[in-house]
């Protein structure tokens, strides 16, 4: 899980920027004070930091210049009501490596961190292309699939309705749910065809192995856990 640090004084859009990047599965640690903040990144490893300009204590361009003394590598996105060419600049100039002007949309502040984390983060990428789950392991960049090291062969269709077992541990699948997102179709009550290549995905990542993954709740669908 990469770790953020979140440097924002409004509680509010601290708050709404922590619980969307926490549901996207980053860990998230929030600082309402430029010197606190300061002080917390030369202190602590963080894979990318957020810092708003306008803070109490010290503003964002300062701490972001006194961090590049210590710290030149970690990526750093400012975020700021502050939109002209100029200010734009003095960002980018103090040290910043991208530039976010209030309001924003969660979705771009998203794209700009996975963007930053592609080319400062190595594993990153790996991570983003791989799910796994009690010892299964499927890449969605080579297509392939293991289970505790050993390899195990699917079809298109069992690749992907184990992606969606992956995405979704521990949660209930109703057939309805698995056809309209593994099959893009409407659940036609009338057959079985979810049934069936659901005991196809089991055969083979079940079958020599001691733990059992997909359950069937009768009526209901099916759960990973």
């Amino acid at each position: 899980m990469f770790k953020i640090g979140l440097a924002e004084d409004d509680t509010k859009i601290a708050s709404l920027i922590k619980t969307g990047l926490q549901e996207h599965n980053y860990s998230v640690t929030t600082i309402p004070d430029g010197i606190m903040a300061l002080y917390a990144f030369q202190e602590e490893a963080f894979d990318l930091i957020i810092l708003d300009v306008m803070m109490p204590g010290m503003n964002g361009i300062e701490v972001c210049r006194q961090l590049r003394e210590t710290n030149k590598d970690v990526p750093v996105l400012m975020l700021t009501a502050l939109g002209s060419v100029d200010d734009k600049v003095l960002g980018l100039n103090s040290g910043a490596d991208d530039y976010l002007v209030k309001p924003f949309h969660f979705k771009e502040l998203l794209a700009r961190i996975e963007a930053l984390l592609r080319r400062h983060a190595p594993a990153f990428t790996q991570q983003k292309n791989t799910l796994s789950y009690e010892g299964i392991v499927l890449d969605t960049y080579s297509k392939t699939v293991k289970r505790d090291g050993k390899d195990i062969q699917l079809t298109a269709k069992e690749f992907t309705l184990l992606e969606l077992f992956l995405k979704n541990p521990n949660r209930l699948l109703s057939r309805q749910y698995i056809a309209e997102n593994a099959w893009d179709i409407s659940f036609d009550t009338g057959t079985n065809v979810i049934d069936v290549y659901v005991n196809f995905l089991r055969n083979k990542i079940e079958k020599g192995f001691d733990r059992k993954l997909i359950h069937t709740k009768i009526g209901m669908g099916y759960i990973m856990k």
